[in-house]
């Protein structure tokens, strides 16, 4: 482990582990405050793989985007002939994917996740980055239940204007024109977010299959539809927003500011319940 880091912090126990690295709950003990320390070992990544590229590129993209309220903020990296040290933000409480399986939210629950979530998007987007892997798993909470926005080793940054290429993504949040090996925009975040509200509403996801083959091909066909054994409380608002995020055609889908401003998020989900009731 690094000297530097252990001068600076003292490393605790294991709180994540993943392909090439390790997480450990850290402290400063000038301060008492607690991080956690993404460890990656190098020597398991190959100097010229993508893996690579994208550790160093989320280093990058977290040092461009942060400090944000709802973007994990990233305090120091240390580096040796070994590991690469990245000393985060701690974000301890479950994320999104816990909170979301096996139950189903409220409208208000729901908007409750979305307006900090679209506003770490249009924060990224605002600052030239899109995420490129919006899934609940990259969701987190702190120990005040604060939505922040995590792992960018996806990430790309654009200019106006400019289109990205690049299958990324995960299977079920994925956007049509990524799975179609077209060039895309940042929209493909906003569709993500779609997804996830989707499945907070519904319990399952818009698009699915055995395999992610079979996936890919219902995302690809983009037939989104509100089966009424699901749907039958949801409000005809939020199946509006619904429309404009998994709306396959890129130019008429919504931006991550035009999300934030569709009467569903502005009301907190509750001209939702109006709309039901009258």
């Amino acid at each position: 482990m690094s000297e530097a880091l252990r001068r600076d912090y003292r490393v605790c126990e294991e709180i994540g582990r993943g392909r090439f690295g390790v997480v450990h709950r850290c402290y400063s003990p000038e301060s008492g405050e607690s991080f956690a320390v993404k460890s990656i070992d190098k020597r398991l990544i190959s100097e010229d793989s993508v893996d690579r590229q994208c550790l160093y590129n989320e280093v990058k993209v977290m040092n461009l985007l942060t400090p944000n309220p709802n973007v994990v903020q990233i305090f120091n990296v240390y580096e040796d002939d070994i590991q690469l040290h990245i000393v985060l933000e701690l974000c301890n409480a479950s994320d999104l994917f816990e909170r979301v399986t096996n139950r189903v939210f409220s409208e208000s629950e729901a908007v409750a996740v979305m307006l900090p979530l679209m506003e770490a998007i249009a924060h990224c987007h605002s600052h030239g980055v899109a995420h490129r892997d919006i899934k609940p798993d990259n969701i987190l909470f702190d120990e005040w239940n604060r939505l922040k926005l995590a792992d960018f080793g996806s990430a790309e940054c654009f200019r106006e204007g400019e289109l990205m290429s690049g299958v990324v993504g995960t299977p079920y949040y994925v956007a049509p024109e990524v799975v179609a090996g077209s060039e895309y925009c940042e929209k493909v975040d906003v569709w993500s977010a779609g997804v996830i509200l989707y499945i907070m509403l519904a319990g399952i996801p818009p698009f699915y299959g055995d395999s992610a083959t079979e996936i890919f091909e219902a995302v690809l066909r983009a037939n989104l539809r509100f089966p009424p054994r699901v749907f039958h409380s949801v409000s005809p608002v939020a199946k509006d927003l619904l429309r404009k995020m998994l709306c396959k055609d890129v130019s008429r889908r919504f931006t991550a500011e035009q999300v934030l401003r569709h009467p569903w998020m502005t009301s907190g989900g509750e001209t939702g319940s109006v709309a039901v009731l009258t």
